[in-house]
């Protein structure tokens, strides 16, 4: 069934609360219910010839009523209206701000364009203008050349018929000998000679000196190979000191045997032969050239040990160690004879502890030599019986 809309009513208006008179003719009485939204209100009833005010507050009507057919109404408040048209009329000036806003970029784009088409255009007359200049230029160029070369042709064929001219007078003159009057002597123009162009005087010779850094090594210099370097002419400096000084046993040798490595290897071989002390004097020597080489010292501790000199191998065997530092894979072998030396000797002057100390550091170098670890046993045995007594 379609809504039935009232025009006939009266209404009246609190802040809160909204009182509606609808009356609705030829509708009996009777109970019904009320649905209500923002704008319409349906009810469902039975009607009687005139209702009594009925309250309306948003969003929901809170008193039952009593009415007839089916309607709907639509109940618009003003302050809805006013705040709709004062939406509305903001929007309207918004719109209109946005527009004129719009124009006026417009205007400033075009106005903008219009200055660079200009420029374009002044810029075109002014190549224009260049290239008009340029032409006129080069075909000014063009005419001078012209004109010099008809002037140089004109001159050419000038200067030959002059100097037909001159042959002629010159031949003239050789058939026509003419005696010159006394006291004067015989000149012509053609007799003159010429003078010789001014050349002007060689350059001197220079020579240009160029010096260079001296350099020992024959390589270019890098610098990750400095600091060998360095090391290399500081070992090579020393050594020169050292033979620049007055050494007595170095008198006998030749040049090529103040060598550090010929006299350790003449030790070497004087050791194989069992002559000792020859081996400690080359070793001395070699040792008075370079002190910084530890198998120096490791090979006369050798020596003064074979020789029972205990103090001497003690201070040896520990110059040696000192050199051999870092510890590395390389010096393992040289460290562990240092330290099985060192320990030989403090047994040898029955200081035991200090020599099981050693050997205890050569079986750290070498855990698997057995012949180590022999002796340490025996001299474990030899301090615990010392200390059973």
């Amino acid at each position: 069934m379609p809504p039935l809309q009232i025009r006939d009513y009266s209404w009246q208006q609190t802040e809160s609360t909204v009182y509606l008179s609808l009356p609705l003719r030829g509708v009996q009485p009777r109970n019904s219910d009320i649905f209500c939204t923002e704008n319409y209100l349906k009810m469902i009833l039975t009607a009687k010839p005139k209702l009594e005010m009925m309250p309306l507050s948003s969003p929901c009507i809170k008193k039952k009523l009593e009415c007839g057919r089916p309607f709907l109404w639509q109940v618009i408040e003003e302050d809805e209206r006013k705040k709709i048209e004062n939406l509305k009329e903001n929007e309207r000036k918004k719109a209109t701000e946005d527009l004129e806003a719009w124009k006026a970029q417009q205007k400033i784009i075009a106005a903008e364009e219009e200055v660079k088409i200009q420029r374009e255009v002044k810029i075109c007359q002014q190549k224009k203008q260049i290239e008009r200049e340029k032409k006129k230029s080069k075909d000014k160029t063009n005419h001078i050349k012209t004109m010099k070369s008809k002037n140089t042709i004109k001159g050419l064929h000038r200067i030959g018929t002059f100097c037909i001219i001159l042959y002629f007078q010159e031949f003239m003159l050789s058939l026509i000998w003419v005696l010159p009057p006394k006291g004067s002597s015989a000149n012509s123009i053609f007799s003159e000679t010429l003078k010789d162009d001014c050349v002007p005087a060689p350059r001197s010779v220079g020579n240009i000196k160029i010096q260079f850094t001296p350099r020992v090594f024959p390589t270019a210099l890098r610098e990750s190979h400095v600091a060998e370097e360095e090391e290399w002419l500081h070992k090579q400096a020393e050594a020169r000191r050292i033979l620049n000084e007055d050494i007595p046993e170095l008198s006998d040798l030749k040049e090529e045997e103040k060598n550090p490595e010929w006299l350790k290897e003449k030790g070497n071989t004087l050791f194989g032969t069992e002559n000792y002390l020859a081996a400690i004097n080359a070793y001395n020597l070699a040792i008075r050239l370079n002190n910084k080489i530890p198998s120096l010292y490791l090979n006369r501790a050798a020596c003064h040990l074979k020789l029972k000199n205990l103090h001497k191998t003690i201070e040896d065997s520990s110059k040696a160690l000192e050199l051999l530092i870092p510890h590395v894979a390389d010096n393992a072998n040289a460290r562990m004879k240092a330290h099985v030396r060192r320990g030989t000797a403090f047994c040898q002057l029955e200081l035991y502890v200090e020599g099981l100390q050693d050997y205890e550091a050569a079986l750290k170098i070498d855990p698997s030599n057995r012949i180590l670890q022999k002796d340490a046993k025996k001299i474990r045995n030899i301090i615990q019986g010392t200390e059973l007594e």
